[in-house]
């Protein structure tokens, strides 16, 4: 599955940065900048010629704080305040005053992938020139992110509403020296001693500053384009337990044939279809009864309409990718500076765009999960399993087998249907009615990494039974892909045997689901 975002411009790399280090600029970010960023700790280079267009809309902002007239954000109040008028020599702390207010989140702290990818994408808006930040307000951002300090952000306090608002307050807040943040080794500091660590001067926000850091969908963004990073690689691993389950149970591969597939052209079927061929290419327990003696006329839909599943979460991904790279092209604030130098409010912070598809999202990674689920049980269950033992026991009465993984399985697939549930078609008015409808991107957002994480661990369970199983075939062998994925199990958890304390073992396979070895040992070619 290839993602690929839609630049503003043709972007450049001016400073010659390496694979290490990406550009920050009038360019849109790709979905590599921002997983470099937010997981692999590059460094943030910001783009010269970008800088200068920064400093030059920041004289327009600077004008207007000049006029006698009221202008929102810059000499007024916000929200249901937007008509009060602020003199000059209370601006500093109308913009101190927005952030510290509006930093109220509440609850566990969120990841740090997620604090560095919505900071980083808010990097990318001020860097538009369309915010009307001064030049060194971009260039501490930077200097926060390459510094690996991660300010405290809550799990709950944004409505999607006006963007993702306290969190970004949150972030905002640590920039100025205050609030809580988390440094390169993890320990918790106060957002002063964090930026005096670091040698970085704290921000005093001039005018329109503090409604430019917090104002943005950085957060529903940097969450979608994660995800869309773990579902590229949980995609892929769907299709290789599937296929070890194809093969242990004996199943068979004709119904993924290319032309049984080309009747149907859905792109995503068929890329799960090639890859399930690739899987079982040389399967000597599908040659063991692949002639006219087999007598079964048709597998269980878990195992033939795999592809059909797994290809439409490839599709619904597919197009949250285009709206995600859509949303890295753009520049959300409000009021924004336009390219002519109009200073004009806006509705671009809702997160509806994006709501919508993490929620999509959320659906597909649950009937992912629950056609797996299925699968393991058919290993479990002798009347199906065509000849394995029940639970796949080692003594049957004696050993439970793997019994209790799949009520793992099971209770993780009715939480993850739970969470199918759209947050984004709810809605609670905010801010005196002013913001009477809001997306709940966020939240969205939010329940959709929980989701992913329960897939990666049904996955793993499946794998881990399908282990066992094709151990239980022997001595006919799998397929050289599936036998070196069940090798690879071997590793982290043993074979069939008398029971075990079996919680390790299927943690050990999350870590190589999660991990991407899983993947890797299935060779390449898959997509």
């Amino acid at each position: 599955m290839t993602l690929a975002a839609t630049p503003r411009t043709d972007r450049t790399n001016p400073s010659g940065a390496s694979a290490s280090s990406i550009v920050v600029g009038v360019g849109a970010l790709s979905f590599a900048d921002v997983i470099a960023v937010a997981r692999h700790n590059a460094r943030v280079t910001l783009d010269p010629a970008s800088l200068e267009q920064v400093g030059a809309t920041r004289t327009i902002i600077d004008a207007l704080a000049a006029d006698t007239e009221p202008h929102y954000g810059i000499s007024t109040g916000f929200g249901a305040l937007a008509t009060t008028f602020i003199t000059a020599d209370r601006r500093a702390q109308l913009q101190a005053s927005l952030v510290r207010s509006h930093a109220a989140g509440s609850g566990p702290e969120v990841e740090r992938e997620v604090v560095r990818a919505l900071m980083l994408l808010r990097l990318s808006t001020l860097m538009t020139g369309r915010t009307g930040v001064r030049p060194a307000t971009a260039e501490t951002y930077a200097a926060v992110l390459n510094a690996q300090i991660t300010p405290v952000v809550h799990e709950y306090g944004s409505l999607g509403c006006s963007g993702d608002l306290a969190p970004l307050a949150h972030c905002a807040l640590v920039v100025m020296g205050e609030g809580q943040a988390r440094d390169a080794a993890g320990a918790l500091l106060g957002g002063d001693e964090a930026l005096k660590a670091a040698g970085i001067e704290p921000v005093v926000l001039a005018e329109k500053e503090g409604l430019a850091l917090i104002n943005g969908t950085d957060g529903m963004l940097g969450m979608l384009v994660l995800a869309l990073d773990d579902l590229a690689r949980l995609l892929v691993t769907a299709d290789i337990a599937a296929a070890m389950s194809v093969e242990a149970l004996l199943g068979t591969d004709a119904v993924f044939a290319a032309d049984l597939q080309q009747l149907r052209p859905q792109l995503g079927q068929a890329d799960s279809a090639a890859n399930l061929r690739r899987l079982l290419h040389g399967s000597g327990l599908l040659a063991s009864h692949a002639g006219p003696e087999d007598t079964s006329v048709q597998d269980a839909y878990s195992l033939r309409c795999a592809p059909q599943v797994h290809g439409a979460a490839r599709d619904t991904a597919a197009h949250a990718a285009l709206v995600a790279g859509r949303e890295l092209a753009s520049a959300i604030d409000n009021p924004v500076v336009t390219v002519g130098g109009r200073v004009m409010s806006n509705g671009n912070f809702h997160g509806a765009p994006l709501g919508y598809v993490l929620d999509f999202l959320a659906i597909a990674s649950a009937d992912v999960a629950s056609m797996s689920e299925r699968r393991t049980d058919r290993h479990l269950d002798a009347s199906r399993s065509k000849g394995l033992p029940p639970f796949l026991a080692h003594e049957v009465g004696v050993d439970s087998g793997l019994m209790i993984a799949q009520y793992t399985a099971a209770g993780i697939v009715s939480e993850l249907k739970r969470l199918a549930a759209p947050a984004s078609v709810d809605s609670i008015p905010s801010s005196a009615m002013q913001e009477d409808h809001v997306s709940m991107g966020w939240h969205a957002a939010r329940k959709l990494r929980r989701s992913l994480d329960g897939l990666g661990q049904v996955l793993a369970i499946e794998i881990m039974t399908a282990a066992r199983s094709l151990d239980l075939r022997a001595p006919l062998t799998p397929a050289a892909a599936t036998g070196a994925v069940r090798d690879l199990v071997r590793t982290v958890a043993a074979g069939p045997g008398h029971d075990r304390f079996l919680s390790p073992e299927i943690e050990r396979v999350v870590a190589l689901v999660a991990s991407g070895a899983v993947r890797l040992a299935a060779g390449s070619g898959l997509v």
